[in-house]
Parts: C-alpha cells; structure tokens; sequence
C-alpha cells in the first residue's frame, strides 16, 4: 500500500468504517444521482423512498448523517425531522433537509424543527458535497480529516490552500474542486463526464473538453521546471491522481 498519500476516504485499509448515510428520497433521478455522489466521495450509503422506512432504518441502525427530502409518501420529511429530535438516539444526528420550498419562511419552519442544513433543489451538487463533509466535520470532526496529503502537495480543506514543496500554489475555485476530487481517489480513473457532474454538477452546460481547459490549467499552476506531474492523462478515458505520485 502506497503510504505517501494520507487522506480522508477510502478508510478500509486503515481498519475504519467510511461515515454512513441515509439518503431518503422518493425521485428516483435525484436519488441516483444522490448515491452516485456520495459514493464517490467514499461514503456508505444506503436509500429509502418514504418515511415510514426510513424511522425503521435509524431505529435500526443510525446512520452518520440524513439527506432528508421534505416531500415524501406518507410521513413528510418534516414530521420525521421533528420526530427524531425527540429521541435520544437521533438528537445529535447531522440532518440536511432536501425541497423545493424556497420562500424563507419555509426555511426557518425547516430549520426549527431541528435541521443542521437546508438546501433547495435544484442544488449544486458538489456544493452539497461540500455541506455533507462540512457537517460530518462539526458532528465527528475525528471522522473527516481537513487535509490531503500526496508527496509535496498539501491540499487544506478549511483554508482552500494548496502547497507543493511549501511554496502556495494559487488556485481558481474550479482547479481547486478538481484537485480535490482527483486527490480523494488516487488511482481511479474519471471520464471527463464523471468530473463535469462531480465537479460542476450535472446542471451545468458545459462541454466536455472544458474539463482538459480546466486540467491544463491546474497542471500549469502545480508544476514547476522538472517537477513531476501528479495527473495521469488516460487515453481514451479520462484523468486520475497518480497512484504512485511521491514514491521513492
């Protein structure tokens, strides 16, 4: 095992269990897309579509976090929010409600039945990324490490800073997205559609060779002179952080 890269997921070679999530939702394109996500980014995830399950399923097993639809088949999202944060075992559970209720008073009736986030579809899907690993950080910051680490280059969550042999490496908000998705996985290879929907998000309307616009820039900003390049260009499939990169 390749032990120059420290990060945050996957944990099974370290012996610890991925942060589990509960997505509760009943539009089967949002909730595809949802685990597709959240898989990727390393967590477990499991799925219902109704409300009445999904009380069995944290009954049974709480999970790390809820992704929680405000609409759904029998008992609302809402009810269930407000129910959990009755009962011991969900009181401190990290919940971000999911709907299409926009107005701010909707917000705040979301809020005050006891949701940590509320975010209105549609969404940014790497932003929600982002609030899911934001909020697991705060529940059990001992389970979401802030920084990733491979060879000389030093990505910090917290600080959106990046550091290759301790000069700071500027970075747009894009490159700074794609460096981090490539760097959580090393070694795994994405189409340049899996990256447009993981770093973008699926709403955006983009072509696909923006994705080698933006990976051209951010190897123009990582490498210097003879330095090695961390990003693997796979021909005829797409990018991956090199596996080996920081080796001897």
């Amino acid at each position: 095992m390749n032990d120059t890269i420290q990060q945050t997921l996957p944990r099974e070679a370290r012996g610890e269990r991925p942060p589990r999530i509960l997505v509760v939702e009943d539009e089967v394109p949002l909730a595809t897309l949802l685990v597709y996500n959240l898989e990727a980014e390393g967590y477990q995830v499991e799925h219902v579509d109704n409300g009445d399950e999904a009380e069995l399923r944290i009954a049974e097993s709480p999970p790390d976090l809820l992704l929680l639809d405000w609409m759904l088949p029998g008992v609302s999202g809402l009810e269930i929010c407000r129910r959990l944060r009755a009962r011991d075992i969900a009181r401190d559970m990290p919940i971000i409600m999911l709907t299409a209720r926009g107005e701010e008073a909707e917000r705040v009736r979301g809020l005050s039945v006891g949701a940590d986030d509320y975010v209105v579809k549609p969404f940014s899907t790497p932003e929600l990324m982002a609030r899911v690993r934001a909020l697991l950080r705060r529940a059990r910051p001992e389970r979401v490490a802030s920084k990733l680490m491979a060879g000389d280059i030093d990505l910090d969550r917290d600080t959106r800073r990046v550091r290759r042999s301790g000069r700071e490496i500027h970075l747009g908000p894009t490159e700074f997205r794609l460096l981090e998705y490539l760097m959580e996985k090393p070694g795994r290879v994405f189409t340049r559609g899996q990256l447009l929907d993981s770093v973008w998000g699926m709403s955006a309307e983009i072509d696909e060779r923006t994705v080698d616009v933006h990976v051209g820039r951010l190897r123009k900003a990582l490498i210097r002179g003879r330095e090695k390049d961390p990003i693997r260009t796979v021909r005829g499939s797409g990018y991956s952080f090199d596996e080996t990169f920081g080796r001897e």
